[in-house]
């Protein structure tokens, strides 16, 4: 009921607050105006930490103390690596939780040093999710200088493991057990730009081994091989057939194995990733690459009928991420357009794999949103950033909604 109560109030509020904002929130939005050079900072330096998969503690550590030194002493990290800060409110309001994500793709011993070219800053993950690690602090920091009040509890968190196989552990924990059944909204700011993902893509990711004894190529000659078991696999699952609506996709994207030329390898792995907008698309597709691989190994052994030696698969799980029904006209997404377009952003709606994912899938409204400023070449070492002349038109989203969503208290 407190769920149902609180999307009620969400048209409400935008009304109350569309003739004038409330004093302390005029004052916090044109203090993240002021001091949106201080933002920037803030993402170089967050950045400038490393934070490859599952070691993502130094740059927890290096959030906190930020935290800590704009006004948040009870700022902490929880037991999975999560920093979490939490606003009390006022009254019965919603609680809202906002975040960005800690972790990147980036390996460790990647160089995370930030370089300024002109207006552009690049480097390993200054947009994902640096961008939204820096909108997240500077929006807690306008909230303190300014004194404001929210009617409902505000949550900031900088998460761990929301890329690859990281499977959204971060906020899988806070939402089952830290804050089960008491999150009314959750936002995460991930990356540059003015875009929402109102609709997750969710997605299954396989690590899939294809073993034998191995042997000499020369003589061992004659026993299934698993680098060419994985190789029909690949041509199969290449020739699956997936609709265009809802769009689902499949890829082969990491292959490894063998030991040398002239080796019959005693192993071939593939790192295989589909994902829909739609469960049964997403399970069907599923079934597809689970029966190809199947049949590939069925193929490879029926190739070589004199063999004894054996061959066989081993299919282990990456990640599994799930999807969700959340329709576009949802309250959160009609709030999240409102404030973007009360700050002149015309932003769009559309569906991506994103921390939001487990909150729409367990029924708690979620949305990701961009961060505000420009940029390009995500997961890549050449990553770059724009701030451009209303960067900081991001962090002012972002603080619209939550005040939008929690409410304003007098």
């Amino acid at each position: 009921m407190r769920r149902y109560a609180a999307l009620l109030a969400i048209p409400v509020v935008l009304a109350a607050q569309q003739p004038a904002d409330a004093p302390a929130l005029a004052k916090a939005l044109e203090s993240l105006k002021a001091t949106n050079a201080w933002t920037v900072d803030r993402q170089v330096a967050l950045c400038e930490v490393a934070s490859p998969p599952y070691k993502e503690s130094a740059r927890a550590e290096a959030f906190r103390r930020e935290m800590v030194a704009i006004g948040y002493p009870a700022a902490r990290i929880d037991e999975i690596g999560n920093v979490v800060t939490e606003v009390k409110g006022t009254g019965r309001g919603p609680t809202v939780m906002i975040a960005g994500h800690l972790d990147t793709v980036f390996p460790e011993g990647t160089n995370v040093k930030v370089t300024r070219d002109g207006d552009r800053l690049k480097g390993a993950g200054i947009g994902d999710d640096c961008r939204g690690l820096a909108v997240v602090l500077s929006t807690a920091r306008a909230v303190k200088q300014a004194g404001l009040n929210f009617a409902g509890r505000v949550i900031f968190v900088a998460n761990v493991g929301e890329e690859g196989a990281g499977n959204l552990r971060g906020t899988r924990h806070l939402l089952d057990t830290s804050y089960k059944g008491q999150v009314d909204y959750f936002i995460s700011v991930d990356g540059a730009g003015e875009s929402i993902t109102s609709r997750a893509v969710g997605s299954n990711r396989y690590n899939v081994h294809f073993l034998s004894p191995g042997g000499h190529s020369y003589g061992a000659f004659g026993m299934p091989n698993p680098i060419h078991a994985m190789g029909r696999a690949i041509a199969a699952i290449g020739d699956i057939q997936v609709p265009l609506s809802p769009k689902t996709t499949f890829n082969v994207g990491v292959v490894s194995g063998g030991t040398s030329v002239n080796s019959i390898a005693m192993e071939g792995v593939m790192d295989v990733d589909m994902r829909s907008e739609s469960a049964d698309e997403l399970a069907k597709v599923d079934v597809k690459i689970r029966k190809a691989i199947d049949d590939a190994v069925t193929a490879e052994k029926a190739r070589w009928p004199r063999s004894s030696k054996a061959l066989t698969v081993r299919i282990d799980t990456i990640g599994i991420r799930p999807t969700g029904a959340q329709s576009d006209s949802a309250p959160l997404v009609r709030a999240a357009l409102a404030t973007a377009r009360q700050l002149g952003l015309k932003p769009t709606l559309g569906a991506s794999s994103t921390d939001a994912n487990y909150p729409i899938s367990i029924g708690v409204p979620g949305i990701t949103i961009d961060g505000g400023g420009d940029g390009g070449g995500a997961h890549s070492i050449s990553e770059w950033y724009e701030d451009g002349a209303a960067g900081y038109l991001g962090p002012q989203w972002a603080l619209r909604l939550i005040a939008t969503l929690a409410g304003v208290a007098p």
